[in-house]
């Protein structure tokens, strides 16, 4: 089996685990808020993260401390946005948002990377636009605040990436992951009070279901980003298309419309686009 081929495959396994810690974050919100999810899903995803520190030790110092912070406070916020956007929208709305992300990666990297947005570019985030307004029917569909809270979470997750790329990868994986989750959880704990509702043994095993999905989903994509190039990982994203469809009308009695699909799609071949640009002089300068 190529390297490609296994980087597609993990790639899939990642975002199947997502959706599935995704779809387990909407059943739970019907008897919790989102800080208690955030909460107790980051307590029980501190110790994995010990776990995998201890395998490979590593300094965890920060090579770029207040980029680190800066990153830490956008997925702060991220968490109890997007958690909150779960637990109140359809899982294909809130996804038709989530997926514009490289399309705002592609707007924001102007700003902040001075990475000028070509004809190509700029075409891609208004046919993303249009997706949006395709599956989300603003005319029909009265917009709700998990509406906007999906998309400030994606703009907070944007401004990671960028973080990320700015950073060119010289931080160590654990400090990646350690400081956001540490942030996400006691900022969630510090607002819990007055909003905490007791947990029984089985809930309490769902909310670890969503940290082990979760931690393990990131893990697939560090391997799948790791074997193939991110033109060919990063499409993998919109097989979530299917997982919202399929945990949708199996749990939430959410069947995914004929509108809400062609919206994805036209926002999925957006993405692809962007991706494609992306890629494109890195192949060039190879060859």
């Amino acid at each position: 089996m190529s390297s490609a081929l296994q980087g597609v495959l993990y790639g899939l396994l990642g975002f199947g685990l997502f959706s599935l810690a995704d779809a387990t974050i909407k059943f739970l919100g019907g008897n919790y808020g989102p800080v208690q999810i955030v909460a107790f899903a980051g307590l029980f995803t501190l110790p994995l993260i010990g776990l995998l520190w201890l395998k490979a030790p590593v300094s965890l110092r920060p090579v770029h401390p207040w980029l680190m912070a800066l990153r830490t406070l956008a997925l702060i916020g991220n968490g109890l946005l997007v958690t909150y956007a779960f637990t109140a929208l359809p899982l294909a709305q809130a996804y038709a948002i989530f997926f514009t992300l490289p399309l705002m990666l592609t707007a924001m990297a102007w700003p902040v990377l001075g990475d000028r947005i070509d004809a190509k570019g700029g075409a891609a985030v208004l046919l993303g636009l249009v997706g949006v307004i395709v599956a989300l029917d603003p005319g029909r569909m009265e917009l709700q605040l998990a509406h906007l809270a999906a998309i400030a979470g994606t703009v907070l997750s944007a401004v990671h990436y960028l973080i990320v790329r700015k950073t060119g990868g010289v931080e160590a994986a654990v400090s990646m992951l350690l400081y956001p989750v540490l942030g996400q959880t006691v900022a969630a704990f510090l607002l819990l009070p007055g909003r905490y509702v007791p947990m029984p043994p089985a809930d309490l095993g769902f909310v670890a279901a969503i940290a082990v999905s979760g931690f393990a989903g990131t893990l697939c994509m560090f391997a799948a980003y790791r074997l193939a190039p991110p033109l060919v990982v990063a499409p993998m994203q919109y097989s979530q298309i299917a997982w919202a469809a399929l945990f949708g009308a199996l749990f939430f009695a959410e069947p995914m419309t004929l509108q809400v699909a062609l919206g994805m799609a036209v926002i999925a071949v957006a993405g692809l686009l962007v991706v494609a640009r992306q890629e494109r002089p890195k192949e060039s300068a190879v060859s």
